[in-house]
Protein backbone atom coordinates (compact mmCIF):
# COMPACT_ATOMS: atom_id res chain seq x y z
CA UNK A 1 0.00 0.00 0.00
CA UNK A 2 1.47 3.41 -1.41
CA UNK A 3 1.84 5.80 1.85
CA UNK A 4 0.24 9.21 1.14
CA UNK A 5 3.05 12.00 0.88
CA UNK A 6 2.14 15.45 3.07
CA UNK A 7 3.22 18.26 1.45
CA UNK A 8 4.91 20.71 3.88
CA UNK A 9 2.91 23.57 3.52
CA UNK A 10 0.03 20.71 4.62
CA UNK A 11 2.35 19.97 7.82
CA UNK A 12 3.07 23.63 8.86
CA UNK A 13 -1.11 24.45 8.23
CA UNK A 14 -1.53 21.33 10.96
CA UNK A 15 1.14 22.64 13.69
CA UNK A 16 -0.50 26.38 13.31
CA UNK A 17 -4.30 24.64 13.38
CA UNK A 18 -5.03 26.23 10.00
CA UNK A 19 -8.17 24.69 8.34
CA UNK A 20 -9.34 25.29 5.03
CA UNK A 21 -13.14 26.14 5.15
CA UNK A 22 -15.19 26.89 1.97
CA UNK A 23 -18.54 29.06 1.74
CA UNK A 24 -20.86 29.78 -1.22
CA UNK A 25 -21.48 33.47 -1.22
CA UNK A 26 -22.54 35.84 -4.43
CA UNK A 27 -19.69 36.93 -6.19
CA UNK A 28 -20.59 40.51 -6.83
CA UNK A 29 -20.45 40.53 -2.52
CA UNK A 30 -17.10 38.64 -2.68
CA UNK A 31 -15.50 41.02 -5.29
CA UNK A 32 -16.59 44.05 -3.32
CA UNK A 33 -15.20 42.73 -0.28
CA UNK A 34 -11.95 41.70 -1.75
CA UNK A 35 -11.91 45.56 -3.32
CA UNK A 36 -12.60 46.87 0.01
CA UNK A 37 -9.91 44.28 1.94
CA UNK A 38 -7.54 45.57 -0.88
CA UNK A 39 -8.24 49.43 -0.31
CA UNK A 40 -7.69 49.13 3.02
CA UNK A 41 -3.81 47.05 2.78
CA UNK A 42 -5.74 44.06 4.66
CA UNK A 43 -5.90 40.37 3.59
CA UNK A 44 -9.05 39.04 2.93
CA UNK A 45 -7.93 35.89 5.57
CA UNK A 46 -7.29 38.49 8.51
CA UNK A 47 -10.65 40.59 7.70
CA UNK A 48 -12.31 37.99 8.02
CA UNK A 49 -10.96 36.54 10.93
CA UNK A 50 -10.94 39.91 12.72
CA UNK A 51 -14.86 39.99 11.82
CA UNK A 52 -15.40 36.63 13.58
CA UNK A 53 -13.86 37.30 16.17
CA UNK A 54 -15.62 39.93 17.13
CA UNK A 55 -19.23 38.56 16.11
CA UNK A 56 -18.45 35.11 18.88
CA UNK A 57 -16.83 38.30 21.46
CA UNK A 58 -20.28 39.99 20.79
CA UNK A 59 -22.41 36.70 21.33
CA UNK A 60 -20.32 35.81 23.69
CA UNK A 61 -21.50 39.00 25.91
Amino acid sequence: MEEKKIRSQDKWNAKAGLISKSYKLKRELTEQFAEACEKAGVSQAGQITKMMKEFIAEQNK
